[in-house]
């Protein structure tokens, strides 16, 4: 066939020893692109990165209407695990590790609040002993065979 000789023929890279730099990622591009689709309005949508060449990390912190946090994130996770799968291959092909951090909607009152944190605070109180009530614990007794 043609096609393999044309590729037969092609003189191969000879490597001298030397690396050469990988230039980091784009991440704010890649993060945008990754979603931007999930969006009602993409223009809310608000990418922060910030890259250690010496640490060799890069953090990303995004922030969108929380309207939009159920389509982002999808059912039990799935989209925001891609996308976060997608920017750490990205981040592993430059010899980087990525950290995502997703904040909520900036027009709220809890400026700068993660979404983990705002899942956190709604949680109800444990209930302490007092709250309870004084009443006493059945006594659980051994099974008889």
């Amino acid at each position: 066939m043609f096609l393999n000789r044309s590729v037969q023929q092609q003189q191969p890279h000879h490597n001298d020893g030397t690396q050469s730099a990988i230039a980091s990622p784009n991440y704010d591009e890649l993060v945008r692109f990754l979603v931007q689709p999930f969006l009602e309005s993409p223009e809310s949508l608000r990418v922060d990165c910030e890259i250690s060449h010496t640490l060799k990390r890069a953090w990303i912190r995004i922030a969108f209407e929380s309207t939009d946090k159920g389509k982002v994130f999808g059912r039990g996770g799935r989209n925001i695990q891609a996308i976060r799968t997608v920017i750490a291959a990205a981040a592993e092909a430059a010899g980087q590790s990525v950290y995502l951090d997703i904040y909520g909607s900036n027009s709220s009152d809890r400026e700068g609040t993660s979404l983990d944190e705002d899942r956190e605070e709604r949680l109800p109180p444990p209930k302490s002993r007092e709250q309870r009530g004084n009443t006493p614990r059945p006594i659980a007794k051994p099974r008889s065979r």
